[in-house]
């Protein structure tokens, strides 16, 4: 028999039973789409963290509070364990390294895991929001513009003025279509109902950022430092310093990062007057590391899932073959009562179990790019969730299935082509 003969003879035994061969593809869909939905998923998780640390700016470092692993929980106060200073921002910029291009602390509170909350009040419409204490250069250093208006200055700065910029998405909420900017607003921060609120005059509005890793910032409001510092009774320091939860520095070239990390570290240990890090220094290149072999460790577990579906639909191949084989004894005789060979019947069953995976495995892949488009168009699992099909994993789908139908092939195939014809011949 040529390989056509043995072909069309295999696609007639899978046409003779239909529905019993797509109960057969039925894991191998299963399996595949599991594949094609779930790697799209990470991969497009993996993208999107990517873009939200890009989008804090380029170049950057952090500085935070608490030692490396020991970094300040979200829950606690500022202030309440290793300090970080707006004076330890101006000791780094006393040195004029020639790789810093800018330096701007900033301190937050509200948001997910914040133990004080802040709201934007107008009018009566109440909007939970991160309220910010950022400087002038906060602009230069986060890549973060005003739109409307403009932000905060070295006089506001001075003055302690009760002045705030809005996120877009803040200021649309709050005041639709209408100008802000001049409009006064009540900021609230506390603990429940327990906290302080001030009248603030609205001078910008922010150019749409979009989410980043600190959050969605196009709902944050920013206010000067000192004026943070002196309304915010929770986060005041004992010793008359300004409290600040992070210091943002945009370097020259991203190649000085390892050399401004150990310059900065030691002004730092110098200016705390300790010998080892109560504080921690990241660049954004180690964080966006970091969530990337966090995502691959996902794609790793979520892929071993899938994997098991299509191991899963090939032992369901094998064990209707192995039926099939039964069942068509008799017929198995015949051909080779009439100078079938061996080898013939071999090919024959492990064409088949090929069939079987090959379209199974195109139907997982269009069932799996339906499932993603679905999930998607209706934010399954949220808005922000991307899918992310790339035609790396939908090869990988499809030789997995392939293979899967040759191997869960081989042993019913052999056990048709050892059938003694005679005996065959007698079976009912």
């Amino acid at each position: 028999m040529t390989i056509i003969d043995v072909f069309l003879s295999s696609v007639m035994a899978l046409r003779s039973n239909v529905l019993r061969t797509f109960l057969t593809m039925l894991g191998i869909i299963i399996g595949v789409g599991a594949v094609i939905v779930l790697t799209g998923a990470s991969e497009g998780a993996q993208q999107g963290v990517g873009e939200r640390i890009r989008g804090l700016g380029s170049n950057l470092m952090f500085v935070k509070p608490g030692a490396p692993g020991e970094q300040q929980s979200a829950l606690a106060l500022p202030g309440s364990g290793p300090g970080l200073f707006y004076e330890d921002a101006v000791a780094i910029g006393d040195q004029e390294l020639e790789y810093i291009d800018g330096i701007a602390a900033s301190t937050a509170v509200g948001g997910s895991g914040s133990l004080i909350q802040a709201r934007a009040i107008y009018r009566g419409l109440s909007k939970t929001t991160v309220l910010v204490g950022a400087e002038p250069s906060y602009q230069f250093v986060r890549d973060f513009y005003v739109r409307d208006g403009r932000f905060i200055s070295e006089d506001d700065l001075t003055k302690k003025a009760l002045v705030t910029v809005l996120g877009s998405d803040l200021a649309r909420e709050l005041f639709g279509d209408d100008d802000p900017v001049g409009e006064s607003i009540r900021i609230f921060a506390g603990v429940g109902q327990f906290g302080v609120g001030f009248n603030f005059t609205v001078i910008g509005v922010m150019e749409p950022k979009g989410a980043t890793a600190t959050g969605n910032e196009d709902e944050f409001m920013f206010v000067p430092l000192p004026s943070f510092q002196a309304r915010v009774a929770f986060i005041r320091n004992p010793r008359g310093l300004t409290n600040v939860n992070q210091i943002n520095i945009k370097l020259t070239d991203r190649s000085k990062a390892e050399e401004a990390k150990e310059t900065i570290g030691t002004i730092l240990r110098a200016t705390h007057a300790v010998d080892e890090d109560d504080f921690t220094v990241t660049t954004q290149s180690e964080i966006l590391e970091t969530a990337t072999e966090v995502e691959r460790s996902l794609q790793v577990l979520v892929l071993s899932i899938a994997l098991i579906s299509l191991v899963v639909g090939g032992l369901g191949i094998m064990n209707i073959m192995l039926v099939s084989v039964t069942e068509r004894t008799r017929e198995i005789g015949i051909r080779k009562a009439i100078g079938a060979k061996r080898t013939d019947i071999l090919m024959q069953f492990l064409v088949e179990a090929f069939l079987v995976t090959l379209i199974g495995g195109i139907l997982g892949v269009m069932g799996g790019y339906a499932a993603a488009e679905i999930a998607a168009r209706f934010d399954i699992g949220g808005s922000d969730n991307k899918y992310t099909i790339t035609p790396f994993w939908v090869l990988v789908g499809l030789a997995v299935s392939a293979v899967t139908g040759i191997v869960a092939g081989v042993y019913p195939a052999w056990r048709a082509s050892r059938l003694d014809p005679i005996e065959a011949l007698r079976h009912e």
